[in-house]
């Protein structure tokens, strides 16, 4: 399961953003996560949830993820359309010169912390 090596670099990333910005503690992190990244949602967010117990900054800090959308381009016919249910065979044109345009995603998007007094 690499969902934990995952979680303890997201978590490094937002230690060393945490202490950049003098935060106190960390209440939530906002994931971006592509539908077809390789990062199964559930598991990551059960090793956050074990993960995050053994920090001191992020001990109770909520991990929100918003989905993106796979999306491939069909370089014969122009079109886009939904990677998951079509692969990688365009269902305009049926050609298979296409590229994933989105989907394979995975950034932090937000941190929410309290600063420290």
């Amino acid at each position: 399961m690499h969902e934990l090596g995952v979680v303890f670099h997201i978590i490094d990333d937002v230690t060393e953003v945490g202490r950049e910005n003098d935060l106190a503690s960390v209440e939530s992190v906002t994931l971006q996560l592509g539908t077809v990244s390789a990062v199964i949602p559930e598991l990551l967010t059960n090793c956050w949830d074990w993960a995050v117990k053994k920090t001191d900054l992020l001990k109770t800090a909520q991990l929100v993820i918003e989905p993106i959308e796979a999306v491939t381009f069909c370089e014969d016919c122009k079109k886009t359309y939904d990677t998951i249910a079509h692969g990688k065979i365009c269902p305009h044109c049926g050609s298979a010169h296409t590229y994933l345009l989105q989907g394979n995603e995975f950034l932090i998007k937000e941190i929410a912390g309290t600063p420290n007094a």
